[in-house]
């Protein structure tokens, strides 16, 4: 696992450099998902590919830019499905952005994510693992990643960031979200999966939501390397997650690049979060 990290780690330096210096144009192709690239992502999905290619116990990749699975070394023991620059739309207006990281035990099932990891590039880079039983924060200085503290969640939040075009989201969906912004929560909201959740982590809890919606009733993010990862953090940090019904953490891709609803948070959202859509 440690060969791993520190994969993720030189990857991270090195897209930092990118985000810092390189063309944001858009490309000519598409990821897998249809979204137009831009030439950044496409030169952060070669970093990431170059650094695990380094890591000998690193099997299998599944990235967001590419249409089928990478192997690398077929009788390794892990799998890692990223995403490695997730919000990239985002770097023209200079917001912050990320990578997501799932690292699978043996074969992309969800009972076989060990670990989960996403980088945070802003005003600071940050880097967040959670693995046996622990979240561990990490702060970029002088070239290297040195540890902060362990995160844990408390049993409610104050942040409210609701996904989604708000004409596209079911009518409980929009109440659930109304009645949270009544008890006083903020929105909190850039439109960047993982600066938003980072902040909910951070700041002790809250309420990350991207429902089933009128235009995309199986979700927008991607199960394998956008919500398992983060529900696998938010669980090991002492929240909560789900699609509205199911644990995530239960629930299989069919595909590499199969989307999911998804909600993280801290227990007491969730749980709110699992009345209204039980009653809907």
């Amino acid at each position: 696992m440690r060969e791993i990290l520190d994969a993720i780690e030189r990857s991270a330096i090195r897209i930092k450099t990118e985000i810092d210096t390189k063309d944001i144009g858009y490309s000519q192709q598409q990821n897998a998902t249809g979204d137009t690239q831009l030439q950044l992502d496409i030169k952060c999905d070669l970093v990431c590919e170059e650094e695990f290619s380094k890591a000998k116990t690193v099997n299998t990749i599944v990235s967001e830019e590419q249409e089928h699975e990478v192997v690398m070394n077929p009788q390794a023991q892990y799998f890692v499905a990223f995403d490695p620059l997730d919000g990239s739309s985002l770097i023209d207006v200079n917001l912050s952005v990320g990578s997501i990281f799932g690292i699978y035990d043996g074969s992309f099932k969800v009972a076989k994510l060990v670990a989960a990891c996403y980088v945070v590039y802003g005003p600071r880079t940050e880097l967040v693992f959670a693995h046996n039983g622990e979240v561990k924060f990490y702060l970029l200085q002088n070239g290297e990643f040195e540890f902060v503290k362990n995160i844990t969640l408390q049993e409610k939040g104050k942040l409210n960031a609701p996904g989604g075009t708000q004409q596209n989201w079911p009518p409980h969906h929009k109440a659930m979200v109304d009645g949270l912004f009544q008890e006083g929560y903020r929105l909190r909201y850039s439109g960047g999966m993982v600066p938003d959740l980072h902040q909910i982590l951070l700041k002790g809890g809250g309420l990350f939501s991207y429902p089933s919606t009128s235009d995309k009733p199986e979700g927008k993010l991607r199960m394998l390397y956008e919500a398992l990862p983060f529900a696998f953090i938010f669980q090991t940090a002492g929240g909560d997650q789900t699609d509205g019904t199911n644990d995530l953490l239960t629930m299989e891709a069919s595909h590499i690049h199969d989307t999911t609803p998804c909600f993280f948070g801290s227990k007491y959202e969730i749980a709110r979060v699992k009345d209204v859509y039980a009653r809907a």
